[in-house]
């Protein structure tokens, strides 16, 4: 199970949290390296933690030593912010989805059919994104770098395409389809038409080979990565979700930073986003051939039916009354 997270819990942690943590230590007195530790639930030759290692690490090195834990083996998905609050973590990448379990606004980021494509991401850095970031620091001790490209999400079933074949939501009836625990993935899942299944994304490949669920959604990168195509038979190209990540990182150990660590650190989390979205962006462009050379059919469903399906289901609900005021029609004027 994915442990559901709200504020309260997070700010609780933060404040019992040691001063003493290793993960946030400053430089000690003698100049030994600080420590950087990041928990990822992606693997290693994920295009996201192979940013942070072959860039922001390198970039970084004069002053702390980067560790990494992957595939949720330091932190369990869904459990990294608070443990960055909690002083045991300085760095993790979080999504807004988690970012709205504790920031109901958040949500807006991870509404389907939202972010156009990759370049639409650089709402993080129009000034909109200034109180949404600063609620963040001040309220949960995560400072948000950057912004990460994970790609564009579609529709990943075991069935065959004669057995289902998905053009609209309608067809999405009672497919149990994996998402992340929280509300705002469970609330997607639905609006998409299927019925959302809560799964750690380290049991996904063992459930899709159990017929445990029916499918998940991801990027094409991710299919690849983690080999989900030996397990399914279709991707069906919905691209509901232009999907996100940030990089978040402890204030804590932010504000143990001299201005020049400071500086570096803000450069290299912004290297180390640009060049895994030309990554993530390069393979996402390359990989369609691959994954049907591997038996899996690929094909475009209606997406005017999905667009206009997932969007209305937002309209009045509980999750867009947390969206701020004038903030998505900002969005949309950023877009192309």
């Amino acid at each position: 199970m994915i442990t559901k997270l709200t504020r309260r819990a997070a700010l609780t942690a933060m404040a019992a949290a040691s001063a003493l943590s290793i993960a946030t230590a400053p430089v000690s007195a003698d100049g030994h390296k600080m420590t950087f530790t990041l928990a990822t639930s992606g693997s290693e030759t994920d295009q996201r933690s192979v940013a942070m290692a072959e860039v922001f690490a390198p970039m970084v090195s004069g002053f702390a030593d980067y560790q990494a834990g992957y595939n949720g083996t330091l932190f369990a998905q869904g459990t990294e912010l608070e443990a960055i609050a909690g002083g045991n973590l300085t760095m993790s990448i979080a999504s807004a989805q988690e970012l709205a379990q504790f920031f109901p606004e958040f949500s807006i980021f991870a509404t389907g059919y939202v972010h156009q494509d990759a370049a639409h991401q650089c709402v993080f850095n129009d000034p909109l994104m200034d109180p949404f970031k600063q609620t963040v620091e001040d309220e949960l001790g995560v400072k948000l770098l950057s912004v990460m490209y994970l790609g564009r999400r579609h529709v990943n079933l075991r069935q065959t395409r004669d057995e289902l074949d998905v053009q609209t939501p309608a067809d999405l009836a009672g497919v149990n389809l994996r998402m992340p625990g929280t509300d705002a993935w469970q609330f997607l899942g639905s609006a998409l038409g299927a019925s959302p299944t809560p799964l750690a994304f380290s049991e996904v490949y063992t459930s899709l080979a159990s017929g445990a669920i029916d499918g998940q959604d991801n990027p094409l990168p991710t299919v690849v990565d983690q080999k989900f195509y030996e397990v399914t038979k279709q991707i069906s190209l919905t691209s509901h979700l232009v999907d996100l990540n940030y990089i978040a990182f402890s204030a804590e150990t932010w504000n143990s930073l001299t201005p020049d660590q400071q500086i570096t650190v803000q450069r290299a989390a912004d290297a180390a986003a640009s060049y895994g979205r030309l990554k993530q962006l390069d393979k996402e462009n390359n990989l369609a051939d691959f994954i049907r050379s591997q038996g899996v059919e690929i094909y475009t469903p209606d997406l005017a039916a999905f667009r206009e399906h997932v969007q209305a289901q937002y309209v009045g609900s509980e999750t867009a009354a947390a969206w701020p005021e004038g903030v998505l029609d900002r969005i949309n004027e950023l877009g192309n």
